[in-house]
């Protein structure tokens, strides 16, 4: 009868498990971005044009700037270390997949044994005699994985490696944001000099002018010295903007991971703002949801998901089908333990069972929902820092297009100002200040003009960044049933590591 009663309680620890969870569970969902409230500027950006599928900076129409984006991807050092996390990913993740496999070790020692010579200790007929004693063996397991906790764990390592792919597409997408970039202001530093270089030619032309005048007795010393004055500060202006030509290639060339000499090669770019960019009708929820970091955060849900699964594992019995295949022999020869009359196996399941842990697997259950909550709460802020970059660099591209507008009219008034007061200075109508103050306008109004193109090229180059990269950016992300938090099993533990009923 006590026999029976220990049977029965024995089985019952191995069906209902020892420690309870204590109610243990996440606390925070996730966000769905199309239930989240849109501002203005992104309900009206859903116009279904020709978006790209991924090379996005090709809508500006430089070769020269396809050209080092790709080398760029190929030598950039911060991706080569993106891909390096993406390789060990998926190494650990082939590591932890093994252990759902069967698992055989071998074993062998060959060893000669002195017995001891004891009258009252000694092994008997071996005593004072020197034998082979020898063996070798194959020990076999299989984990039956009854829980879920090795296939959780497989699925957990598999999701962070894809979680590592997404940050290496964020990486790369930051790259390219910050090359693309980078060739703007190379682009707006020729134009700069461009302009200031024009400055320079108008200068000596008036300087000429002055000097003429004064040789014809309608000038004066005060107005030739006037026209020198500003050329010294306009020659340091073309040097300044030299150094800032010479520092981009530089950055260029170290952002495609090559050294400084390879950037001198970089010639003057030739970007077109004659290509909009333009934005698909699916905004918001879908391209929200392709942005690499967004993508990332899901992948590290997802695996925070299987790790409370993993976590609710370790609350029942492990099963795991063990056995071995063994030779061996004392005395004989060296090699006689491999006879057939060596041989000897063992096979059957072994059984392990938490009973009194001190608290271990509650607080491992905690960590994991912890880690969950932490991960939900991350992808909320990326879900919403998403939509706040891609509104705010809508509202920056519109202001961006509207400012480009007043831009070119302010030039064009400054231009017919300048026009007007040189033909006057040229018939003795008008004094070279009255020529200065209007040539000091119409460059400072160009080099605005060129100030908000590079800023309108830049803002493209963000709202494609803000977008994802593409429409293929974000193809590879989990199921919404991966990333929900797992209920805990009804019939998980029946007493506490004090021993009490729950």
């Amino acid at each position: 009868m006590p026999r029976r009663i220990l049977s029965a309680c024995a089985l019952s620890f191995t069906l209902s498990g020892c420690i309870g969870t204590s109610g243990i569970a996440p606390q925070t969902q996730a966000l769905q971005a199309n239930t989240l409230d849109t501002d203005q500027a992104i309900r009206e950006a859903t116009i279904d044009a020709r978006w790209p599928a991924q090379q996005w900076w090709r809508a500006y129409r430089d070769p020269q700037l396809d050209h080092w984006v790709s080398l760029a991807l190929l030598g950039s050092p911060t991706l080569a270390m993106a891909a390096a996390r993406v390789r060990e990913a998926k190494a650990m993740a082939g590591v932890v997949e093994s252990a759902e496999k069967l698992q055989a070790n071998g074993q062998a020692a060959l060893k000669r044994h002195n017995w001891p010579a004891d009258p009252f200790y000694g092994p008997g007929a071996l005593s004072g005699a020197n034998t082979w004693d020898n063996n070798a063996g194959i020990g076999l397991s299989y984990a039956l994985d009854l829980w879920g906790r090795e296939r959780n764990a497989s699925e957990q390592a598999v999701d962070l490696a894809h979680m590592r792919v997404a940050e290496a597409r964020q990486a790369q997408l930051e790259l390219q944001n910050n090359l693309v970039k980078v060739y703007i202001q190379l682009a707006l530093h020729f134009a700069q000099r461009d302009i200031v270089k024009a400055e320079l030619a108008q200068q000596e032309q008036i300087l000429a002018l002055a000097k003429r005048r004064l040789q014809g007795g309608i000038g004066t010393h005060f107005e030739v010295s006037q026209a020198e004055a500003p050329l010294p500060e306009t020659h340091r202006q073309i040097d300044a903007l030299n150094e800032e030509i010479a520092l981009a290639r530089n950055q260029l060339a170290a952002l495609a991971g090559l050294g400084p000499g390879a950037g001198g090669s970089i010639g003057r770019p030739r970007l077109s703002l004659a290509q909009p960019l333009t934005l698909p009708s699916n905004m918001p929820a879908e391209l929200v949801g392709q942005r690499p970091d967004v993508v990332a955060s899901r992948w590290q849900v997802a695996a925070q998901a299987r790790g409370i699964e993993v976590a609710h594992a370790g609350f029942f019995p492990n099963v795991d089908l063990v056995g071995g295949l063994d030779f061996m022999a004392t005395g004989g020869g060296p090699l006689e333990f491999i006879s057939g009359r060596k041989f000897n196996y063992n096979v059957g399941p072994a059984i392990s069972l938490p009973i009194f842990d001190g608290g271990r697997l509650r607080a491992q259950l905690g960590v994991a929902s912890a880690g969950y909550d932490m991960a939900v709460a991350r992808y909320n802020q990326a879900v919403v820092g998403a939509l706040k970059h891609i509104s705010d660099q809508l509202i920056r591209r519109e202001s961006m297009h509207e400012q480009a507008h007043f831009a070119a009219e302010s030039v064009a008034a400054a231009q017919k100002t300048y026009d007007i007061a040189t033909v006057a200075f040229q018939r003795g109508l008008t004094d070279y200040l009255n020529v200065l103050n209007a040539q000091t306008l119409l460059f400072r109004q160009q080099q605005v003009q060129q100030q908000v193109q590079a800023a309108r090229l830049s803002a493209h180059a963000e709202l494609a960044t803000a977008l994802g990269g593409g429409l293929q950016a974000g193809e590879d992300v989990p199921e919404a049933q991966d990333q929900a938090a797992p209920n805990a099993p009804a019939s998980l533990a029946i007493f506490d590591s004090s021993g009490l009923r729950q």
